[in-house]
């Protein structure tokens, strides 16, 4: 009877650690069941008249845009990512069919996909309680715990501390990493996560840390970087939308704040800058994913850093912004097609970014002007960071191409993370050599 008792007690707690340790959404299903059935479209339209159609066909239908991130960015023999809603699945397949317009399904089930990954995640952590797992998708309490726990550990070259709140009151942490040796030393910015659904981007700011702290008294590339230059981390940029995207919606993008007139909510991090604000490649409607916002700087996340790099200017050389999904290494100007003062020194450090990436696994980047590479943004962090005179600003979109989307198996983190890498110590390395700047010309756009 004792034992039977004692047994009963271990089955409690047994569950109780259980029930504690299950990553993101809890339920019968993740997001209770909501992506059922939903599919993911990959289509191409060829010519003008299709771009037209495709345009009218999505716009009358609710459907999440992935790539790219609105029916004004439809563009002929460029792809275009939708994800469908079960009950317009069919609805599409038929119109796209009359039409003629090239299409297919790359997933099939996206709830399915997202409880495939999410088992590959539980067990995976099963395995590795005792260490933080850096190949596995965090939550934000975990990442920011995490953020801490360096700090503690490695108070010699980490000190993390908030620049302000979010919205809903979450505060915005920044890690600064690099050696104490001298007050004034140059300073680069990365930050991650501004759009929510982006989980690789969180997963390389981590990674970025981790490997720094790692190598850093035996790689001599580490050493120097480390020794000359501050680095500034904003793992989670939009934490009200990346914790949004762990418990209720996991392709949710913008922001979370509210809208008095409509009940959408939310802005896109990167329309709300004061550089050509909400004109092209920006929404002014609410319920878009790309709205701008009421004005410039309306949400805190976007007006706390903002604030920040503006008071560290003269020391802050480089902007870097992770996001996802492309392939590609983005620099000014995106608002606009033209060539930025400077335009040799940056596009010499995006070669070198490129080809550095290019020898861990022979991925391919393609890199440029964001306007000519991807398309026409406004309001941008990368053109607003070059205006307030940081000459390096790049815009990464990580891997892939669309194979999988946003959601990157855990198992291609580790490759992603190691590519990814190299080329931000790329970058870091050329802020230390000399390259000739036009100061009569820059930084005006």
């Amino acid at each position: 009877m004792e034992f039977t008792r004692k047994f009963s007690a271990f089955l409690s707690l047994t569950c109780v650690i259980i029930c504690i340790k299950v990553p993101g959404p809890v339920g019968g299903y993740l997001y209770k069941n909501r992506y059922s059935g939903d599919q993911v479209f990959r289509i191409i339209p060829s010519n003008v008249k299709e771009v037209r159609t495709l345009k009218k066909i999505l716009g009358h239908m609710k459907v999440d845009f992935w790539q790219p991130n609105s029916a004004s960015l439809i563009h002929q023999n460029v792809t275009v990512d939708v994800h469908v809603r079960h009950n317009d699945t069919q609805g599409l397949h038929a119109l796209l069919k009359k039409e003629s317009i090239d299409c297919w399904v790359f997933i099939s089930n996206l709830q399915m996909e997202i409880e495939r990954l999410m088992r590959y995640r539980s067990s995976r952590k099963r395995r590795s309680e005792t260490q933080y797992d850096y190949e596995v998708y965090h939550s934000l309490e975990e990442i920011q715990s995490w953020m801490f726990a360096m700090n503690r550990t490695h108070s010699d070259l980490v000190d993390t501390f908030s620049i302000g709140k979010s919205y809903e009151g979450r505060p915005l942490y920044v890690l600064r990493l690099g050696k104490r040796s001298r007050p004034q030393k140059k300073a680069v910015w990365i930050d991650c996560g501004v759009h929510a659904r982006e989980w690789i981007g969180p997963a390389f700011c981590q990674w970025f840390v981790k490997e720094a702290i790692n190598s850093y008294h035996y790689d001599s590339v580490m050493t120097r970087l480390l020794n000359q230059i501050n680095f500034y981390i904003m793992p989670v940029f939009n934490v009200d939308g990346y914790h949004f995207s762990w418990t209720t919606d996991r392709f949710w993008r913008k922001t979370r704040s509210k809208n008095h007139k409509f009940h959408c909510r939310g802005v896109d991090a990167n329309r709300n800058w004061k550089v050509k604000w909400c004109e092209e490649g920006a929404s002014s409607h609410p319920c878009d994913d790309t709205y701008c916002g009421p004005f410039p700087e309306s949400e805190p996340e976007v007006k706390a850093v903002a604030k920040f790099l503006r008071k560290h200017k003269k020391r802050v050389k480089a902007y870097i912004s992770i996001h996802a999904y492309a392939q590609m290494l983005l620099y000014p100007y995106s608002y606009k097609y033209a060539t930025i003062p400077n335009f040799d020194c940056v596009e010499s450090a995006a070669h070198n970014a490129v080809t550095a990436l290019y020898s861990a696994y022979g991925v391919r980047y393609r890199y440029g002007p964001a306007s000519t590479t991807l398309y026409v943004s406004s309001g941008s962090s990368i053109d607003w960071a070059y205006r307030n005179g940081i000459p390096y600003a790049f815009a990464f979109e990580l891997r892939d191409t669309g194979h999988f989307g946003f959601l990157l198996p855990e198992s291609l983190i580790s490759p992603t993370c190691t590519e990814t890498m190299r080329a931000v110590k790329a970058i870091a390395s050329d802020l230390l050599k000399k390259c000739k700047i036009d100061k009569k010309k820059f930084p005006y756009i």
